[in-house]
């Protein structure tokens, strides 16, 4: 079996980790896999899609006329050449959303050519109109058609049009043409959506858990680390992302600063804008791809704390959760899915006064209580090898209808 997967990046963050662990598996037992990306670490199976001039003219021109995935025609046509003589007998779709794919051409391709298809939510962007999410604003035209977009300034920006419509209507009639399509929600939240949408006509959509390296995420020694970063005799609150901002919790990690013991200290791990002047009891440390170093963090915190409104599926709780380390997330999304009994705590209001006492409750008990309960959860829930085993059979039951 022959697997191109397609996705904005390769091997770095959550996605880019997720194609190359699942073209990784394929080739280690006997299939083929392949990957096409538009930037990230090299592969041995790999193809480049594009330059970075066509990337950043695809940006530009995607803000000025208001429609995205709309151009970089010419190294979309050198990929549908470089499909043409690969031959895949599946080709699996992971974000598309980087200013690097004409989706036009690539879904009337692959519907012409009946060539079965996986498509994965990690986002929401593939059923509405430019969106990769829409609680924070309580917006669900997406369910009927988009238009009067409330959120044109966010996600991929559009100076002046709204072109939701157009693109909402276009991907119903492009998702819609392909014969063999398989919707993958990343969480029962994200699926359950999909429902709802425009993707509801696919021949499959199911639901399979994004998954953790259990021989690289568990917990290992920290003690060098904790001296390094002077936190001895400190209770670390532990944050992750690639980039900070509010719809991340910030404001709500600076304000929960304020509050906290002095025996307490926040660790925020992701990028920050220079402009914004942290408290003196939030260390930060920008944004690591070094797998290795992420274990580290998680394995010195006692307590991971998500307040991201809008998770798909939130990786960075269940690597904390298999590092050991419980969780306190918000209910909302999908983050209550990934914090299993025993494993911490799911909070009900955004407050921080719910916060401190869910902190000091972790804090009364010690990490070590909830670290067994963690590292279980994980086990059963999100274990690398079965959920690609759930791909690889999608991918055969794809390619017999």
């Amino acid at each position: 079996m022959r697997v191109l997967q397609i996705n904005a990046v390769n091997g770095i963050r959550s996605t880019g980790r997720i194609v190359a662990e699942i073209s990784d598996y394929l080739n280690n037992i006997g299939h083929d896999g392949y990957i096409a990306y538009s930037d990230g670490v090299a592969y041995k199976n790999g193809y480049k899609i594009g330059s970075k001039v066509e990337t950043k003219l695809h940006g530009l021109f995607s803000r000025i006329f208001g429609t995205q995935a709309y151009f970089s025609k010419y190294g979309t046509k050198k990929l549908l050449e470089y499909i043409e003589e690969l031959n895949p007998d599946v080709i699996h779709l992971h974000n598309l959303h980087g200013n690097y794919i004409n989706l036009r051409l690539l879904m009337e391709y692959i519907a012409l050519e009946d060539i079965p298809t996986v498509l994965t939510l990690h986002d929401c962007w593939f059923y509405t109109g430019k969106c990769t999410h829409y609680t924070i604003d309580n917006c669900y035209k997406w369910q009927s058609e988009c238009g009067n977009c409330p959120r044109l300034k966010k996600d991929n920006k559009s100076w002046f049009f709204d072109r939701t419509k157009k693109m909402y209507r276009d991907k119903k009639e492009w998702f819609g043409s392909i014969p063999r399509l398989a919707v993958v929600g990343v969480s029962d939240w994200i699926t359950n959506e999909a429902k709802k949408s425009l993707l509801s006509s696919a021949q499959m959509i199911t639901r399979i858990y994004n998954w953790i390296d259990l021989d690289v995420f568990r917990p290992v020694n920290t003690n060098s680390l904790r001296l390094k970063l002077n936190l001895d005799n400190k209770f670390i609150i532990l944050g992750v992302a690639s980039g900070w901002s509010n719809a991340k919790g910030l404001d709500k990690f600076i304000e929960l600063s304020y509050y906290i013991s002095e025996d307490m200290i926040i660790l925020l791990i992701g990028n920050i804008s220079k402009n914004i002047d942290l408290p003196k009891n939030i260390i930060h440390i920008d944004e690591t791809h070094d797998v290795k170093e992420l274990v580290g963090y998680y394995s010195l915190a006692d307590v991971f704390l998500n307040l991201s409104i809008e998770e798909t599926f939130g990786k960075v709780t269940a690597e904390a959760l298999a590092c050991g380390t419980p969780a306190i997330v918000l209910n909302s999304t999908a983050n209550p899915e990934l914090v299993g009994e025993g494993c911490g705590y799911i909070l009900d209001n955004y407050d921080v006064i719910e916060i401190l006492k869910y902190l000091k409750e972790i804090k009364r008990k010690n990490k070590l209580f909830y670290k067994k309960e963690c590292i279980e959860f994980a086990k059963d829930n999100f274990s690398k090898n079965e959920r690609i085993s759930e791909y690889i059979e999608l991918y055969k039951n794809l390619m017999a209808i």
